[in-house]
């Protein structure tokens, strides 16, 4: 007997591979249309456009979408908030965006501004409130537990010198240029270690740990909890090692950490207790950076270039968009 082919889906069934590109053509949207201000000093007019055209982009999907993790409570900023339903209707998926990741190097016009946005079967992310989590981030290839949240920063960097097998001199670490980070940075120094400093964007800084040509090894400090949860789906995707830990300034943090199932303040996440289960990760460039090239727009038209993951097959594409305005509706000039 003749063996049966394999089934396919039914037609119009969404499957998880549809999805994953899916998601590249949100991300998309909202690059374009951030890019638009692209170096014209108005943040919050830039986010704002990234998220109505990620908002708009996602009505075409077919998911039936909640965002656990959102942007912009912090800051006041225009946002897709958590709870939020997204997608034309399908199965049922939990959603980490960041709509416009580095709203401050796309007002200034700087480096490794990103659109992201994760996707998982319900309950897949950790529902981090917008507070502070403090990370520490390698690339794949290494022993378990090469860097731990709770070792100095010099065993850290001699543990992960011993793994890659080199000189501690031999590494860059990327960190947040802030003034929490003073002491980290002299620790840093002192051991020998250069130091990449960034001025926004810890979710591309992160990843990068696990890009080979990005020339980062370690990401080390402070930052945006739900970015810490985008950046651990990427890593999920991609390969690396990444823990984070809730930071909180008062006792109302703590309870609305509470409120939304953190029952241990004080944990010290993994990566896959950050984003577990079949993740797909999707983020497109709005300003050039070490992973994806930035939004180039011309008359009647944008080239974008994005990057899309899946865990469940550890694969990555990068693909490069070329885009028509004048069959786009999302699109304003």
């Amino acid at each position: 007997m003749d063996p049966q082919p394999a089934a396919g889906p039914e037609p119009g069934q969404v499957t998880d591979r549809n999805l994953a590109l899916e998601l590249v053509r949100v991300t998309e949207a909202a690059a374009i249309a951030a890019s638009r201000w692209i170096g014209l000093g108005r943040k919050n007019d830039a986010d704002g456009a990234a998220v109505e055209a990620m908002r708009h982009a996602f009505d075409t999907v077919a998911i039936a979408g909640t965002v656990v993790i959102g942007e912009g409570e912090m800051d006041e900023a225009p946002m897709l908030f958590i709870g939020e339903k997204v997608g034309s209707g399908g199965p049922e998926m939990d959603i980490a965006v960041d709509p416009l990741e580095g709203t401050t190097l796309t007002a200034k016009g700087g480096p490794n501004a990103i659109a992201t946005v994760a996707l998982a079967h319900r309950g897949g992310f950790l529902h981090a409130p917008d507070i502070y989590m403090d990370k520490i981030a390698v690339g794949g290839g290494l022993p378990d537990g090469v860097v731990d949240l709770d070792a100095t920063v010099g065993e850290n960097l001699r543990n992960l010198a011993r793994a890659r097998k080199c000189e501690v001199s031999d590494l860059v670490a990327c960190i947040l240029d802030r003034d929490r980070h003073k002491e980290l940075i002299a620790k840093t120094r002192e051991a020998g270690a250069r130091i990449m400093l960034i001025s926004d964007g810890d979710v591309a800084g992160v990843i990068a740990t696990a890009i080979p040509d990005s020339e980062v090894n370690i990401y080390m400090g402070s930052g945006g909890a739900p970015e810490g949860v985008l950046a651990a789906a990427a890593l999920r995707c991609i390969g690396g090692q990444m823990q984070g830990r809730l930071l909180y300034e008062d006792d109302a943090q703590i309870e609305r950490a509470r409120s939304m199932g953190v029952n241990e303040p004080k944990h010290k996440y993994t990566v896959t207790e950050m984003a577990t289960g079949d993740v797909m990760f999707a983020a497109t460039g709005v300003t050039s950076g070490a992973m994806l090239r930035g939004v180039r727009r011309f008359g009647g038209g944008a080239v974008t270039h994005s990057v899309v993951m899946r865990s469940k097959s550890g694969t990555v594409r990068f693909i490069e968009g070329h885009h028509n305005f004048s069959t786009k509706t999302w699109v304003t000039s």
